[in-house]
């Protein structure tokens, strides 16, 4: 599981995501949470060709590599 969250958001506070972490981990979810000082909300409605992707996007690729889920060619 890829989280990721921020400290501004008003939408899902950030102790939510840890609680959910915390879940996760004690059910031997891998995962990966990722915190950000701020983000843009629309960030998930990008469209390809993705020409400035937020650096969350990069840390969600690297876990999918290292869980094997991609292989890391575009």
């Amino acid at each position: 599981m890829f989280l990721w969250t921020t400290f501004e958001d008003k939408t899902v506070p950030m102790e939510n995501t840890l609680l959910f972490a915390e879940a996760l981990r004690k059910n031997h979810v891998p995962l990966r949470c990722t915190f950000m000082k701020k983000a843009p909300r629309d960030g998930l409605k990008d469209k390809p060709p993705f020409a400035n992707p937020h650096p969350w996007a990069n840390d969600c690729l690297f876990w999918l590599k290292e869980q094997g889920f991609a292989d890391g060619q575009k």
